[in-house]
């Protein structure tokens, strides 16, 4: 199986490199036959070829069986039209991977929560009011006088149909919840479209509970009684708000786990940023990427014949990551503990077990 990464820019090359250390040890328990090909992106590819994404990379996606991806600094990067596009946006686009599952759980000595959060939030990840990936030509922001800007947000049924269809398939697989979340009461067009294709969807799963709810008191529901959510279903920018703020309630943004999925593609891609202003200290916590790792094994293992293998190995990872956390003297500086990038990546991999 072959593995494509891509270091990304910041603490992407550090945190690439924890996980490759825990995911070999994996192979070597479960005989997984991982094969890896490392391309640059990013500011390095900017200097060096005038893009952040070579078109030879977007073709090496196409062929690789799964994506590991590191985070990008595309605040940093210049206009599209002078190479600076946004890799995560055009390979979510290019490959048509709609899904962003995000999930969020509370750990004892970590989170400030009084009850305990174990919720999923999916994401649609194509449209919405991100500028980079809802027009066909040009973007969708634009000024029609200097002191003017406009934007677009664009929500489609297939889009809205196809993200409720991924969200009630993943409830019916843990508490049969599904909440839908938005802001109709404003986005009176936009969101009552999404709202009608989560409702028509809803119809299918029968056995699948459906409410829905306003984002801003979501944002509050999440503190006050995040018990209550199991999967969370929304549009783009409020699944990347929530997401987050779900992720620093559990304890660190370096805890967000994430994978980007299509119906025969997925990209693992830790939720937070590059970090530049820790970049090449040895002090990211690879937590969030080592996850997100193996969120891309289990959606391989329910792709492939040799299932079983993936399937365990993806328990393993998420297992040894979890009782690393569970040790306060195992964890990195911004959970409380001692440790650095690399020695977080050790302690997981010593406590792999097959």
């Amino acid at each position: 199986m072959n593995l494509l990464i891509l270091p990304g820019d910041g603490i992407g090359p550090e945190i690439i490199a924890a996980t490759l250390t825990v995911l070999r040890r994996v192979d070597d328990l479960f005989g997984l036959n991982l094969a890896y090909q490392t391309r640059d992106i990013g500011l390095k590819t900017l200097a060096s070829q005038g893009t952040t994404l070579p078109q030879a990379v977007i073709d090496a996606v196409g062929h690789a069986d799964g994506v590991i991806l590191g985070p990008v600094s595309h605040l940093d990067y210049p206009p599209a039209d002078q190479g600076g596009v946004n890799p995560s946006g055009i390979l979510r686009t290019h490959f048509n991977l709609f899904a962003n599952i995000r999930p969020a759980k509370s750990r004892a000595g970590m989170t400030i929560l009084r009850t305990p959060m174990d919720l999923v939030i999916v994401r649609e990840n194509t449209e919405g009011f991100y500028a980079d990936r809802n027009m066909h030509q040009g973007i969708g922001e634009f000024m029609p006088t200097p002191d003017m800007a406009l934007a677009v947000r664009k929500v489609t049924a297939e889009a809205s149909s196809r993200i409720a269809r991924t969200a009630f398939d993943l409830a019916r697989a843990r508490r049969k919840m599904v909440t839908a979340v938005h802001k109709q009461n404003v986005l009176r067009v936009s969101d009552a479209l999404f709202l009608r294709e989560v409702r028509a969807v809803a119809a299918d799963y029968p056995d699948v509970e459906l409410d829905d709810v306003l984002v801003d008191a979501a944002t509050a529901l999440l503190i006050r009684t995040p018990e209550r959510f199991d999967v969370m279903v929304t549009t783009n920018m409020f699944g990347d708000i929530l997401s987050d703020e779900a992720s620093e309630l559990a304890g660190s943004l370096g805890l967000g786990a994430s994978l980007n999925a299509g119906h025969d593609r997925a990209v693992a891609q830790a939720q937070h940023g590059s970090a530049p202003d820790i970049a090449g200290q040895d002090k990211a916590n690879p937590t969030a990427l080592l996850l997100s790792t193996a969120m891309l094994l289990r959606w391989l293992g329910g792709r492939r014949r040799d299932a079983n293998a993936l399937l365990a190995a993806a328990d393993a990872m998420e297992t040894a990551v979890e009782a690393a956390l569970a040790t306060p003297s195992a964890r990195t500086a911004d959970l409380g503990g001692p440790l650095g990038t690399q020695a977080f990546a050790a302690a997981v991999a010593e406590r792999l077990v097959r």
